[in-house]
């Protein structure tokens, strides 16, 4: 059965009419067709990135807005050779707007290197460049990180007391009036442990103080007790409070301070913001050197003889050779135990050794240490 909904058609088939279904006509031959329009013709000669409605495709467009972008980023105060690319860029925008109006085909704006190279010169390249240039505020903020990271190398670890340090060692220091002061290495190589950047007062003292024999009982009984309040924190800040602890104590005097009472030594830590515990341990600690001088004589005999009167010198190459606490300071501390004293445990003990001169434990290469192991050192 024949479907009426078919659309048929009659062909010429060797000359006769043959009737069939529309969509099996023969294609006419190529001379059959009719020809191609003008305006047809030059569409399909233009390139394939463009169709018959003479519209760009999307890589058409990004080059379009590339080099449209390139020409109008340029600044209001952009030298000569910018100003002629901005007057081309304009020139060719009114070209287009003008084929655009007429109908014709309107090709995208052809970026050369020369433009571009007129573009960097003008905007990012090499130079200053304008004062407005993206590339100039990006370069001038570059060149200031850099100059900051230089600063935050070159005084790394500095702090104010850096030149009060040398100067008071005896390093000579020159001061330009532009310029931070320039400071000179010290002649003389101290401990490991000083450095340029060591507290003036940890200094001093490391200079003037540590390793010295002491035989004044008052001088005895004040390390002690600064050796006991140093244990938990650094030396440095107890020699800044070292003026407090002497005025509330009475400049360490051990008949004085054995007689403090409990009123005493609670104005005493109300007074000098003291913790009581201490306070309480040193004026302990001055009883137990009333009965020392009574077995003894003094707190310098009773001492002194745990190392037969004469400096120990282990002789350390090294500041991290050098120990907490030693047999030595061990022995010590048993017998003040022995005898009732507070706050004379093994290390506390070393440290005060090493205050005192009991032991003599600045490195070799320390000019100290010869002078706290010379004979006239040990006889003061």
């Amino acid at each position: 059965m024949c479907n009426s909904n078919v659309k048929s058609a009659v062909a010429q088939i060797d000359g006769r009419p043959v009737l069939q279904p529309a969509g099996n006509r023969v294609a006419a031959p190529e001379a059959a067709r009719p020809p191609l329009k003008k305006s047809l013709q030059k569409s399909l000669s233009m390139p394939a990135s463009y169709d018959n409605n003479n519209a760009p495709t999307t890589a058409t467009k990004n080059s379009s807005e590339l080099a449209r972008a390139a020409l109008h980023l340029l600044p209001p105060t952009a030298p000569a050779k910018a100003a002629g690319v901005s007057k081309a860029g304009a020139a060719a925008d009114k070209n287009r707007k003008g084929a655009k109006k007429s109908g014709a085909a309107v090709l995208p704006p052809v970026v050369t290197f020369a433009s571009l190279e007129a573009f960097e010169l003008a905007g990012a390249g090499a130079g200053p460049g304008p004062a407005g240039s993206i590339a100039a505020a990006q370069r001038e903020h570059v060149t200031q990180a850099q100059a900051q990271r230089k600063m935050r190398i070159a005084h790394y670890g500095r702090t104010a007391s850096f030149s009060r340090v040398e100067g008071r060692v005896g390093a000579t220091a020159t001061a330009t009036p532009a310029g931070p002061a320039v400071v000179a290495a010290p002649d003389e190589k101290r401990c490991s442990f000083i450095t340029p950047y060591s507290d003036p007062v940890y200094v001093a003292y490391h200079d003037e103080e540590w390793g010295m024999p002491v035989h004044d009982d008052e001088l005895l009984f004040e390390m002690l007790t600064l050796s006991g309040v140093q244990v938990g924190a650094d030396w440095a800040s107890i020699l800044r409070r070292r003026h407090i602890y002497r005025e509330a104590f009475s400049g360490f005097n051990v008949d004085v301070v054995a007689k403090y009472t409990e009123k005493q030594m609670a104005s005493v830590s109300a007074g000098f913001g003291l913790d009581l515990g201490t306070i309480r341990g040193a004026v302990n600690n001055a009883c137990r050197i009333l009965e020392v001088r009574r077995d003894f004589g003094s707190l310098d005999k009773y001492v002194w003889g745990f190392v037969n009167n004469k400096p120990l010198s282990p002789g350390y190459k090294y500041s991290r050779k050098i120990p907490v606490k030693t047999s030595k300071s061990e022995s010590i501390s048993k017998d003040m135990v022995r005898r009732g004293f507070r706050f004379v445990g093994p290390t506390v003990l070393h440290s005060f050794m090493q205050a005192v001169g009991l032991t003599n434990d600045h490195l070799v290469s320390c000019p100290r240490h010869r002078v706290c192991s010379s004979p006239s050192s040990s006889a003061a």
